[in-house]
């Protein structure tokens, strides 16, 4: 089984890898990583756009401008890793998603305009936490199951996360061993995916 993890913490204790890290060991298969802050994506302004346009009508999708697209259509699960900054994620998790989604790879239009997904993987696991609460799950974790459901087909997106981590008085070991436990509960009685 080929698991895609896309990481787009960026501090090395990071408390939302850390909850990813424990959901990964819970898979069986091969793990491939792609941190988001070791990568410099192009900027997707019109010229950038124009040639995957290009690329895109030529079937050119052997391209190395779709390496990401290729690896994202190609995995049996995907795990994303994303703290909850300002309403949403990282900005990195974002140019990411401008690089996969490419039609002809992750998606395609159907005779009526609608996007169709092409991707294997059936299942997405999206992990975030953050120091505050996350009052509207639709901002950060809406938007990838949108883009997962909506466009990339894929029929299961499970979030877990943890919150009010630096609120005064939070017992964050408390709140982090609940969310591992949730994990955990999650995965009793699937031994194999």
């Amino acid at each position: 089984m080929k698991i895609l993890y896309i990481d787009a913490t960026v501090r090395s204790n990071s408390r939302t890898a850390m909850l990813a890290e424990h959901l990964l060991k819970k898979l069986p298969g091969d793990i491939s990583r792609v941190k988001l802050c070791e990568i410099t994506f192009p900027t997707a302004d019109e010229a950038f756009l124009a040639k995957r346009d290009k690329a895109c009508a030529d079937k050119d999708l052997g391209n190395e401008m779709f390496s990401h697209a290729e690896r994202f259509a190609d995995a049996d699960i995907i795990v994303i890793a994303a703290p909850f900054w300002d309403l949403s994620f990282p900005a990195t998790l974002k140019q990411y998603f401008e690089q996969i989604n490419v039609i002809g790879l992750t998606f395609e239009y159907s005779d009526d305009g609608r996007p169709v997904g092409l991707c294997k993987a059936k299942k997405l696991f999206y992990v975030t936490t953050a120091g505050g609460k996350i009052y509207n799950d639709e901002y950060g974790y809406g938007y990838v199951r949108a883009l997962a459901e909506g466009f990339y087909g894929i029929s299961e997106i499970v979030c877990f996360k943890a919150e009010g981590l630096d609120i005064y008085g939070t017992d964050t070991d408390s709140v982090l061993s609940d969310a591992k436990e949730r994990i955990d509960g999650y995965f009793k009685g699937f031994p194999a995916m």
